[in-house]
Parts: structure tokens; C-alpha cells; sequence
């Protein structure tokens, strides 16, 4: 059996058939979109490498245990637990982090201040929010564009020699996108701005 031609259903029973290179195929269809779509989360290499390592362990003891029933869907399937598994990481930073101080410490200073930031990190976060929310909603190629663009800091070049085509198809693609989002944010009326 050719696995490069055989559809993720087949190298999901393949794999659970016990051929180890069903599944590195499966991986190596979808590792790079897994991985921007946590880098584009986190914006953080290291952070953005655990996750996909734990992606990847969860995604095998899942099919191993017999719970994957998404027929076909693996990408979306593979793309939600890394999506999960990065809001978890945030949710278990947000509680581990506490507040000490001193004798002379003054808990309304703490106060006045963290509100000040926790409003502006409240805004920033929604802002970014809404960004991935509209960059998730973009045609494929776009969305492609966008994050190695923007989220990886790629030039075109780069883009048009990692996506197999040429720099003009990679700006137009980017172009695309961009007036596709500006479409979205008249649409539902966004507002992207600090002030």
C-alpha cells in the first residue's frame, strides 16, 4: 500500500493495525498547520514545541484507546486538542501566579495598578481574540499566508518557497486576506483599537 496516496481513515486503521509509518505519514501531512496554529497562540518557540509534543501524545492515546470517531476529520480533530491544550497551559498560568510583599507592603498600590493593566491586558486579549477569530475564518491559502506572515515573521520569499509557489500568488494571497478581514470587520462591526 502507497500510505502517501490513502486517506486519513485509512492511516488511522492502518496505524491501529500496528504500521508505526501510517501514522508518521498522517504527521507529516499536518504537523506544520498544527504547529502555526499553537505558535499563533502562544507566540512563544518552546512553549509552542510542548504543546505540539503533547498534541501529538494525546492524538496517539486517543486513536489507542479506540476514541477517535471523527470519520475522516483528523486536521480539525488534531487542531482542536492543540487548541485545548494551549488554553489549558494559560488557564494554569493565570492561577499559579500570586501576589506577596513585605511589611511596608501596600495592597491598594497592587490594586490601582493591576487594574489599570488587567483592563488594558483585557482589551489587548480581545483585540487578538477577534484577529484569530477572523484569520480562522479566511480560505485556507490566506490563512496560511497570514500566519507565517505575521505570526512567524516569514518574507514572501519564504512564504512563496515554503508553500511551493510564486511571490506574486503569495502577496496576492496575502492581499486577499487582508481585504476579506476588513470585509468581516464592517460585517460585525468590530472595533481593533486601544483607544
Amino acid at each position: 500500500m502507497q500510505l502517501s496516496k490513502a486517506t486519513d481513515k485509512v492511516l488511522i486503521r492502518e496505524y491501529l493495525d500496528g504500521n508505526e509509518n501510517a501514522f508518521a505519514e498522517l504527521m507529516g501531512r499536518y504537523k506544520t498547520k498544527i504547529y502555526q496554529n499553537i505558535y499563533f497562540m502562544v507566540n512563544d518557540q518552546e512553549l509552542a514545541e510542548d504543546i505540539f509534543q503533547d498534541t501529538f501524545i494525546k492524538v496517539i492515546n486517543t486513536l489507542k484507546q479506540g476514541r477517535y470517531n471523527e470519520e475522516g476529520k483528523f486536521y480539525p480533530w488534531a487542531s482542536r486538542i492543540a487548541h485545548n491544550l494551549a488554553i489549558d497551559f494559560f488557564r494554569k498560568e493565570k492561577k499559579m501566579r500570586t501576589v506577596s510583599g513585605g511589611d511596608d507592603y501596600d495592597i491598594f498600590k497592587f490594586i490601582k495598578m493591576e487594574d489599570e493593566n488587567i483592563e488594558d491586558g483585557m482589551i489587548r486579549g480581545q483585540i487578538e481574540d477577534d484577529i484569530r477569530q477572523l484569520v480562522h475564518t479566511l480560505p485556507e491559502e490566506q490563512k496560511q499566508v497570514v500566519l507565517m506572515r505575521h505570526y512567524q515573521g516569514m518574507s514572501f520569499k519564504d512564504i512563496s518557497d515554503s508553500t511551493g509557489v510564486s511571490i506574486n500568488t503569495a502577496l496576492g494571497r496575502m492581499r486577499y486576506a487582508l481585504i476579506n478581514m476588513r470585509k468581516l470587520i464592517e460585517e460585525k462591526g468590530m472595533i481593533l483599537t486601544m483607544d
